[in-house]
């Protein structure tokens, strides 16, 4: 691992089995799943269970669950174990309605009591590394991140992973970094601490890393139509200098197989060509009059059909 790994982070609907090997293949050092609902799982629901694929190439990689009730995140493990992955982590920071409702995700920053005794009696049920990913508090008020990485790291939390956003701010504004640095910089804490949000350059990635004294980078939308984001940073690292643009060639290329490997991954032509569609837009960002090109491919059912699309892009654009 390398002194500053750059981890994929676990994103609903796209961090799967074929975007995770891409990403793997083109510099991520550690890659999560999607997160997977504990209730889903206990519940034996397809979608849920679909998400526990996780393939040897993929190594090292976590699967993120979250839930509020510990019988089910306790059982819920018993059950992740069986796909052997490498770390379990633990989604304390989703801001979507539908999970915060539940007291899941960033809803568990209203009770850090919960967080942490849930967080201790996962740690005492598995012998899988327990990790957290979270934000740094409900609202701008209740900011006390320092204090809950303290307290997570105390009851054996692996490493931490946290969104430079509050639950009130979702992913509006910058993300601010400044209270990440003060849970690393704290003389208590010698787990890794990990930072999140707006690592959308190599600078910021290296700023994250010089500026900040953080540990690693955990990057998300940036990565999406984009797997050679990885590389791009670690070659800044290495040299100073951006890498040449990614030609439409390559773009084209990524994006075929991107396709083939959710095809072979769904086993149904038209699932694989619809969880693709929304990489699309991302793989071709930036080319001037695209509309058509991208309309057609995010419309099609066919595979066939959106190769010939590709193959039409290359040719005027390429």
């Amino acid at each position: 691992m390398p002194d500053f790994p750059l981890l994929l982070a676990p994103m609903e609907d796209v961090s799967d089995p074929p975007f995770r090997a891409l990403c793997k293949e083109q510099g991520a050092d550690v890659v999560y799943t999607e997160f997977i609902s504990s209730e889903g799982l206990i519940r034996d629901a397809a979608k849920s269970i679909k998400k526990l694929d996780i393939y040897e190439k993929e190594r090292p990689v976590g699967i993120q669950i979250f839930g509020a009730n510990l019988d089910s995140m306790l059982k819920t493990i018993e059950i992740v174990e069986q796909s052997k992955p490498d770390i379990i982590d633990i989604n304390f920071g989703c801001p979507v309605k539908k999970v915060v409702s539940k007291g899941a995700g960033a809803g568990i920053l209203k009770d850090i009591d919960l967080m942490v005794s849930l967080t201790e009696a996962m740690v005492k049920h598995t012998d899988l590394p327990i990790t957290v990913k979270t934000r740094l508090g409900w609202d701008h008020d209740s900011i006390k991140i320092v204090e809950v990485a303290e307290r997570l790291q105390d009851v054996g939390c692996k490493s931490i992973a946290i969104h430079g956003r509050t639950r009130a701010q979702m992913y509006k504004g910058e993300a601010d970094w400044a209270p990440i640095a003060e849970v690393k910089n704290n003389s208590r804490m010698h787990i890794p601490v990990f930072g999140n949000g707006d690592i959308s350059t190599p600078e910021k990635a290296k700023s994250m890393r010089d500026d900040y004294g953080l540990d690693g980078a955990m990057i998300g939308r940036a990565t999406i139509g984009n797997p050679w984001f990885f590389k791009q940073i670690k070659h800044f690292f290495e040299t100073g200098e951006h890498l040449p643009e990614v030609t439409i060639s390559e773009r084209v290329a990524m994006a075929k197989r991107h396709l083939e490997l959710e095809i072979a991954w769904k086993e149904v032509e038209i699932v694989g060509v619809m969880e693709t569609r929304r990489h699309y837009t991302n793989y071709f960002k930036g080319i001037p009059n695209f509309k058509p090109y991208r309309l057609k491919m995010v419309t099609s059912d066919s595979a066939q059909e959106v190769y010939d699309v590709l193959d039409d892009v290359l040719q005027k654009f390429g």
